[in-house]
């Protein structure tokens, strides 16, 4: 059951809880992500990143089949764009059917951010869809956390201003805003200091859904701390793929005959399936 952005953020903001955002590059990796949603009967997000995975499928093609996925799910799928890089990949991903889009102008000067994120959500109203933007930053390299040398002033200035959060979704209308509060995306190279404290000032400023990028490589009692301040969305994609890699080698190391492709991919499937489990068990707060 295909549902909005706007929509599945409302379910978790009844339960105090967050819905996981799970980005999509393979069938298997989409079956996973079903499977476990509908094994625990748990809402869920399933995207794609063009600008990170359009190298391994392109948007048009993954983005159908999520889509036949997604409708005919036995719990409600928002069906997501990550990281629009411009308004015509939004306009793609729209066309497609998605649910709720993400329009990320970070980088760009305040202003030319504003000015096309109201543009993304005025062209996501025409379809029904809700909408993600971004203020912050949310790269690897900002962040000492994750394995740079910056001072903590050189941190402060990369993460989210409340008031300027506050201001940005008055200027916009967006229906979610992922921030910046020392979370960065990929692999962890030293443990991430959250500044949870700040999670809850742009929750109350804003008045909207705070998403978290980033979220492979967070214990789960950060998890759990990010949520009670207001967290919905949590992306998580990257320590999913790395553990199913893992255990593709594993069983690779321990298979003395003949290995066949499908028999990768069904590995692949199945620890990734466990990994969507444990993590929505947690953003879900399931004993």
């Amino acid at each position: 059951m295909i549902v909005s952005l706007k929509t599945i953020l409302g379910m978790a903001e009844a339960t105090n809880t967050a819905v996981g955002a799970f980005n999509i590059t393979t069938l298997e990796g989409l079956r996973a992500v079903i499977a476990a949603a509908e094994e625990l009967n748990q809402p869920v997000i399933i995207q794609f990143a063009n600008a990170a995975h359009k190298g391994f499928i392109s948007l048009e093609m993954i983005g159908a089949i999520m889509m036949d996925f997604a409708d005919k799910a036995k719990v409600p799928v928002c069906v997501h764009l990550d990281h629009g890089a411009d308004l015509d990949e939004v306009k793609r991903a729209l066309d497609l059917g998605f649910s709720g889009i993400m329009y990320d102008g970070s980088a760009l000067p305040y202003a030319e951010n504003v000015a096309n994120t109201r543009a993304a959500v005025e062209l996501a109203a025409q379809y029904g869809a809700s909408v993600e933007a971004e203020i912050g930053s949310l790269g690897r390299e900002e962040f000492a956390s994750a394995g740079g040398t910056g001072e903590e002033e050189e941190l402060e200035g990369c993460y989210t201003d409340p008031e300027q959060a506050a201001q940005f979704v008055r200027d916009t209308g967006v229906d979610a805003l992922a921030c910046s509060f020392g979370t960065v995306h990929g692999i962890y190279l030293k443990a991430p200091k959250l500044d949870i404290d700040r999670v809850a000032r742009i929750r109350q400023a804003t008045g909207i859904p705070v998403v978290m990028h980033g979220g492979s490589g967070i214990s789960d009692e950060d998890f759990v701390k990010c949520i009670q301040n207001g967290v919905r969305k949590i992306n998580f994609y990257t320590y999913a793929a790395k553990y199913a890699g893992d255990y593709v080698k594993e069983k690779l190391n321990a298979e003395s005959g003949n290995v066949y492709f499908h028999d990768i991919a069904t590995w692949g499937m199945e620890s990734m399936k466990k990994t969507y489990i444990d993590t929505i068990r947690v953003f879900s707060n399931l004993k």
